[in-house]
């Protein structure tokens, strides 16, 4: 009997563990959330080691909503799905673009957020589309996309030169050894926020990026909470402000802020 009852109890463990042992961000008190460090206007470390920016207001905010406090760990671009899956995490904000790939390993809420691959060029620079800077160096960042979907454009070709981080590049385009540098336009905002007049966005909109809140997949009930907060963020009208708060005289334009259209919680 007592052997019956140890196969049913391994049985019950086993299953629990297949389904991702139904554990939500709801059951806990505060939230481990992964943000970037190093993009000013988003996410950046400050030398007291706490953190500023837009995303990570944004998730002080939902937080809130949800009745949760945050603790903010540090999450570079090839770090943010491992730290969901490890557990380390219980929320990323960090640049997520929500693709299809990605949701096969995690869950996203949102999206809070929809921005447009740009480019970045120096304030000289007489391009006024992506295509006018054909065949000139790119700055790349790995373990981000934005330099695949560039090259993926008819016609278009570049010299791409590789870079550890945006820092990097911004090293790079100053000391002229790239022309360009590609990303999400809020990335480009926030380096040129910190940079001043000298840079200049050229508007180029490759392609449109919904920035989701990664999570670990199967919280739907996580998920759907936050997606209830990320709806009255925009209805209060706290995202206008932070938005213009953190991108005003980058050249970002501001000027249309609307609630995105969600991803369904799985």
């Amino acid at each position: 009997m007592r052997l019956l009852s140890t196969v049913v109890l391994l049985g019950g463990l086993l299953t629990a563990c297949g389904d991702g042992g139904g554990e939500s961000l709801l059951d806990k008190d505060t939230l481990v959330v992964g943000v970037r460090p190093d993009l000013p206007g988003l996410g950046q470390r400050r030398a007291d080691g706490t953190f500023e920016g837009f995303d990570i207001d944004v998730a002080r905010y939902v937080a809130d909503r949800i009745g949760r406090k945050v603790r903010f760990i540090q999450a570079y671009s090839s770090d943010r799905i491992p730290l969901l899956t490890s557990g380390r995490a219980d929320m990323v904000l960090a640049t997520l673009s929500v693709t299809p790939e990605r949701k096969t390993m995690i869950s996203f809420a949102g999206p809070y957020y929809v921005s447009y691959q740009d480019v970045l060029v120096r304030k000289e620079e007489p391009a006024r589309g992506v295509r006018d800077l054909k065949g000139r160096r790119f700055c790349g960042v790995g373990g981000s996309d934005p330099v695949e979907r560039l090259l993926a454009l008819h016609g278009m070709a570049a010299r791409i030169v590789p870079a550890t981080n945006y820092d990097e590049c911004m090293a790079k385009i100053r000391a002229r050894a790239v022309d360009a540098i590609t990303t999400n336009d809020v990335i480009l905002a926030g380096l040129i926020r910190r940079e001043g007049s000298g840079y200049r966005l050229v508007n180029a909109r490759i392609s449109e990026q919904n920035t989701g809140i990664g999570l670990r997949r199967g919280d739907v009930d996580g998920c759907e909470a936050l997606n209830r907060a990320i709806t009255q963020m925009y209805q209060d009208g706290t995202a206008q402000k932070l938005i213009t708060k953190w991108f005003t005289g980058t050249g970002l334009d501001l000027s249309k802020v609307e609630i995105p259209q969600f991803e369904g919680c799985v």
